[in-house]
C-alpha cells in the first residue's frame, strides 16, 4: 500500500474513533494506540518509512504553538516557579535516573546509549496526559502546569538527545560545554520567537490585513519560527512556544472573527495531527518486535516496566519535594514581611537625611523606591500565592505518562 495511502486510510480510522472513545469513555490516545497494534498487524500495511525531520516539522510546531497559544498567559506566569523546575531540573534529573537504572539492567548498554534512553523517556507526553486526563474535571491551576510544563520540556529533553546521540556518535562529551550550548539554544529560540511576533503584529497591523489573511499567517507563523530557529542551531521547539505565549497574551491585537477563526481551524487541525500521531506510533510497535529476538522480549518488557516505575517515581518525588520548597520559601518571606517594610522605610529615611547634593539625593531615592516597590511586588504575589494540595501534587505526579 502506497504510503498516501496508507495516511488516508489513518486519518479515517482515527476520525472513525473519536465517537467510540466518547461513547465508551476509553482515553483517545489509548484506543488509538491499541488500533494503531491491530493495523500494524494487518496484512496489506507495508513498513511506513518516514523521514524523521519531517515528521518533527509537521506534528511538533503545530502542537505546541495550539497548547500555547490556548493557555491562559496570566495563570501561565503566575505558576512558572512550579513549571520551570518540572520542566527543565525535573528532565534532567530524570534522565540521569533513567540512564542509570538502563545500565546496570540492561545487558551491553552503554553510558552514552542509556542517556539517549533517558531523554528519550524523560519529557512526560503532553498530549497523552490531556486526552487521558479530560473530563476529569481538574483543578484549573493543575491544568495549567501540566499544559505549560509541556510546552518547555520538549526543549530540554531535545537538547539532552542531541547532546547524548553525540555521544554515541563518538563526539567528545564536556559538561561545561552542554550547559553553555542549553543555554545558548534557550535563549536563541526565546530571541527567534520574539522577533517572528515583532514581524507579524507589524504585517497584520501596519498593513491592515483582512481576517483571512490573519487567519493564514497565524496558521504559518509556528512552522516559520521553527525552521529559522533550526536554521540558526537554536531551539525550534522554544521558539515556536515564545511566540504562541507572546500571542496568546496579546489576542486583544485581533478582530474577534480572526480569534474565533484561527480557533476553529486549530481544533481540527489538532485533532487530526493528535489522532495520526497516535496510530502511527501504534503502526510502528509490530515492525520493532520484528527486530528483537523472541527471548529477549519478556526481560525487555519487564525492564520497560522497572524504568517507568523509576521514571514515575521520581516524578512524584520531585512534585512533592519541590512543593516544599516553594511553601518554605513563601513561609519565610512572610514572616520577614514585617521587617523587610521596616528595612524599607528606614533606608528611604537615611537617604533623606544625609545632607548631600539635592539632585543626587533625589536620584538615589529614585533607584531606592524602584528596588523597594519590586520587593515589595514580590511580597504581594506571595501572599496571594496558595501552595499545591496534596491532590494537586498527586495528579501532577501521576498525570507524568510516556
Amino acid at each position: 500500500m502506497e504510503l498516501y495511502t496508507v495516511i488516508i486510510v489513518l486519518l479515517a480510522i482515527a476520525i472513525g474513533l473519536s465517537p467510540i472513545a466518547a461513547k465508551s469513555k476509553v482515553p483517545y490516545p489509548i484506543l488509538l494506540l491499541a488500533v494503531g497494534i491491530g493495523v500494524g498487524f494487518t496484512p496489506g500495511f507495508g513498513e511506513l518509512s518516514i523521514n524523521p525531520e519531517v515528521v518533527f516539522l509537521i506534528f511538533l510546531p503545530p502542537m505546541l504553538y495550539d497548547a500555547a497559544f490556548n493557555i491562559p498567559f496570566k495563570d501561565f506566569k503566575k505558576n512558572l516557579q512550579t513549571i520551570f523546575p518540572l520542566a527543565i531540573t525535573l528532565i534532567f534529573i530524570t534522565t540521569a535516573g533513567i540512564a542509570a537504572l538502563a545500565y546496570y539492567l540492561i545487558p551491553g548498554m552503554t553510558w552514552p546509549t542509556a542517556f539517549v534512553l533517558g531523554a528519550v523517556l524523560s519529557p512526560p507526553d503532553a498530549i497523552a496526559a490531556s486526552g487521558v486526563t479530560k473530563g476529569l474535571n481538574l483543578p484549573h491551576r493543575t491544568s495549567v502546569i501540566l499544559e505549560g510544563e509541556s510546552l518547555v520540556n520538549d526543549a530540554s529533553a531535545l537538547v539532552v538527545f542531541r547532546f547524548a546521540v553525540a555521544a554515541v556518535a563518538g563526539s567528545s562529551f564536556i559538561w561545561w560545554e552542554a550547559g553553555i550550548m542549553f543555554i545558548i539554544s534557550l535563549v536563541g529560540g526565546l530571541l527567534v520567537g520574539f522577533a517572528i511576533w515583532i514581524i507579524f503584529v507589524f504585517i497584520i497591523k501596519k498593513r491592515r490585513m483582512p481576517d483571512n489573511v490573519t487567519v493564514s499567517l497565524n496558521l504559518l507563523l509556528p512552522f516559520v519560527a521553527y525552521l529559522i530557529a533550526e536554521e540558526m542551531h537554536v531551539s525550534g521547539v522554544i521558539a515556536v512556544v515564545t511566540a504562541g505565549l507572546i500571542i496568546s497574551g496579546h489576542k486583544d491585537k485581533f478582530s474577534p472573527n480572526a480569534v474565533m477563526q484561527s480557533k476553529s481551524i486549530w481544533e481540527i487541525s489538532i485533532f487530526i495531527l493528535g489522532g495520526l500521531i497516535f496510530l502511527l506510533i501504534g503502526l510502528e510497535f509490530p515492525y520493532v518486535l520484528k527486530d528483537i529476538p523472541p527471548n529477549y522480549i519478556i526481560p525487555l518488557i519487564i525492564c520497560a516496566f522497572l524504568l517507568f516505575l523509576v521514571a514515575l517515581a521520581i516524578r512524584i518525588f520531585f512534585v512533592f519535594l519541590n512543593r516544599r520548597i516553594i511553601n518554605k520559601r513563601v513561609q519565610i518571606m512572610r514572616k520577614r514581611e514585617t521587617a523587610i517594610k521596616k528595612r524599607i522605610h528606614n533606608d528611604m529615611q537615611k537617604i533623606r537625611l544625609q545632607k548631600k547634593d539635592t539632585e543626587k539625593t533625589a536620584q538615589q531615592l529614585t533607584i531606592m523606591q524602584q528596588r523597594h516597590d519590586r520587593l515589595l511586588k514580590k511580597l504581594e504575589r506571595l501572599k496571594k500565592f496558595e501552595p499545591l494540595s496534596f491532590k494537586e501534587c498527586l495528579i501532577i505526579g501521576w498525570s507524568g505518562m510516556r
